[in-house]
Formats: C-alpha cells, sequence, structure tokens
C-alpha cells in the first residue's frame, strides 16, 4: 500500500486530513478537520468540516469552511486559517442537506471573503 501522507509528498489522503488540527493566525488551536467534501463533477474539495468547541467531543459544533481558506503549514503540522472564532460562530445558519443549496453555499463564501469553488 502508498503512503501519501509522507512528509516528503504533495498529496496526502481524505483519511489523513480527517483529525488534524487547524489554527489560526496567532498559532491557537481553533477546530479539526472532521470530514472532506468533495465536488462529485470536478473532483475539487469544496469545504473541509470542522469540529469546533466542545469538550471531550461533547457540545462540539460542525461549520463547513471553504478549502480555500486553509493552507498546510508543516511547521505546526496543522492547517492554518484566518478564519477567526467570531466568523464562526456569525456563520449563515444552515440546515442538514447544506450541501444541497447553492444559495447557502455563495452566502458561506461571501461571509468568509472566499472565492468560490464551482467558478
Amino acid at each position: 500500500m502508498f503512503d501519501y501522507g509522507q512528509s516528503d509528498s504533495n498529496v496526502i489522503t481524505s483519511d489523513r486530513v480527517n483529525g488534524t488540527a487547524v489554527y489560526g493566525l496567532d498559532d491557537r488551536h481553533v477546530g479539526t478537520i472532521d470530514h472532506l467534501v468533495i465536488d462529485k463533477q470536478s473532483g475539487k474539495i469544496g469545504y473541509a468540516v470542522m469540529s469546533f468547541g466542545g469538550f471531550l467531543g461533547l457540545g462540539e459544533e460542525y461549520y463547513p469552511i471553504p478549502w480555500n481558506k486553509l493552507r498546510y503549514d508543516t511547521r505546526l503540522g496543522g492547517y492554518r486559517t484566518d478564519i477567526t472564532e467570531e466568523q464562526l460562530r456569525g456563520a449563515p445558519a444552515r440546515r442538514d442537506d447544506w450541501y444541497r443549496d447553492r444559495a447557502y453555499e455563495e452566502r458561506l463564501h461571501g461571509h468568509y471573503g472566499a472565492p468560490a469553488y464551482w467558478v
């Protein structure tokens, strides 16, 4: 089996992304990537759904974050974002099937100042 997660590789498998820490610009831990959302047609990663808050897995909330708002930081061994806690808490309200609602996706990208992945 191939090990796509080696540090000298430019690619990584999704199972190695899940559980990876996300840090703010101040190096403070913001959350953890729970899973990725991939566009079936283009193959582009649209979102990382990030868990945030809670204690020992209880009371966590999950936020879809536009993938282009994350950059891997080798020093931290995790992803870095400029999204703040206030932005997360103020994100547009979502339904369970948010990923089927393009208008919601447009509001979400606008909220975070991120270009849409489908353009």
